[in-house]
């Protein structure tokens, strides 16, 4: 069985630093996630307003997460080696550096998952 992953990574970004995060990321963070890591795809909110159901929907007191992006990794293992090592490069820290709001985060969320096509291959 194949051990590759996703990793999908939300933030909620507080809504009076919405704008500035999302000039940064378009032009500065999406671009260089993209060529230093295997970025699946990099979503931020247009205002719609979210959908929730369940037989218990909750919603974080801090709201939906505006900010979504996807890493695929070949496992976790490889995911825990180099991640930090990757945003630890000089280059990301001189990006971090240009953050408008770097303490705008009210929550971030990883989650690690495998396609389904995978799990039943295995």
């Amino acid at each position: 069985m194949s051990e590759a992953i996703v990793e999908i990574r939300d933030y909620t970004i507080e809504p009076e630093h919405f704008q500035a995060y999302r000039d940064w990321a378009t032009e500065f963070a999406a671009p260089w996630l993209r060529a230093n890591l295997d970025l699946i795809d990099f979503w931020m909110d247009v205002g719609l307003e979210a959908e929730v159901s369940g037989s218990n929907p909750r919603v974080s007191e801090n709201g939906q997460p505006n900010v979504t992006w996807i890493i695929r990794w070949a496992s976790k293992a490889e995911r825990d080696a180099n991640f930090r090592k990757t945003m630890g490069r000089e280059e990301w820290k001189a990006i971090w550096a240009l953050h408008p709001c770097p303490n705008g985060y009210l929550q971030m969320n990883a989650r690690f998952l495998r396609s389904s096509a995978l799990l039943q291959a295995g």
